[in-house]
């Protein structure tokens, strides 16, 4: 990996936290509710699990969006795989990964194999239930080349105040583009112009409760 992609990270009470962008990897108030109330309930997820479906996702980070889909997926007790795609400039080192997830304990077996299929430098893994790419580069560059389409979005890059490149009208016009007809999005982020950007782009827009001390997150459906 070059040097100029290595995440630069710093600890905050067992959180990984950005030094590059000044924002926790995932909330100090409860990292793996918040994935699951954001990203999973806010689209719509396990009810939509079904034979076949593929999640794209705008930032890896720790590897804990993609933990939690893939928990429940097996849950849910779905046959093949969850296909799962994700964009990341900024990977994260597996050692690093590991001590990110030890946060949450119940995700332990899961996260062992992540990790352990991840620490050999592979970006692609075929583990149980789980067929996982993550596009290392700028989502900006990466996304447009991408030839696939997702059913749901995770959009999950560092706060839009601190990272707005990752949160822009044109890549959102991309995510867009790369959303199958009635496929969803979510994010954290109920900010003026993601919403903007991605009515936009196509989506019907829809603020809901955030997580925590969040007071709105959004959601969005393809037209």
């Amino acid at each position: 990996m070059p040097s100029d992609q290595h995440p630069e990270i710093e600890w905050s009470d067992g959180v990984p936290v950005s030094t590059r962008f000044d924002d926790p990897y995932f909330s100090l108030q409860g990292g793996l509710e918040e994935s699951r109330h954001v990203f999973l309930a806010g689209n719509g997820l396990p009810g939509r699990y079904f034979p076949e479906i593929r999640i794209a996702e705008l930032g890896f980070g720790t590897g804990l969006n993609c933990l939690a889909a893939w928990a429940l997926w097996r849950q849910s007790g779905c046959a093949g795989d969850l296909r799962f795609t994700s964009f990341e400039l900024f990977p994260m080192g597996a050692r690093d990964m590991a001590q990110a997830l030890e946060a949450f304990p119940e995700l332990e077996e899961l996260a062992a194999e992540l990790v352990g299929a991840l620490a050999t430098g592979n970006l692609s893994a075929k583990l149980p239930g789980l067929s996982l790419e993550i596009v290392v580069g700028d989502a900006r560059e990466t996304l447009p080349g991408w030839s696939g389409a997702a059913d749901a979005w995770f959009l999950d890059g560092f706060s839009p105040a601190k990272n707005p490149e990752l949160w822009g009208a044109e890549l959102l016009a991309e995510v867009a583009r790369h959303t199958e007809p009635g496929g969803t999005a979510a994010t954290y982020s109920a900010a003026g112009a993601v919403r903007r950007g991605l009515a936009a782009a196509g989506f019907e827009v829809e603020r809901r409760p955030g997580f925590g001390s969040k007071r709105h997150m959004t959601v969005a459906r393809k037209q």
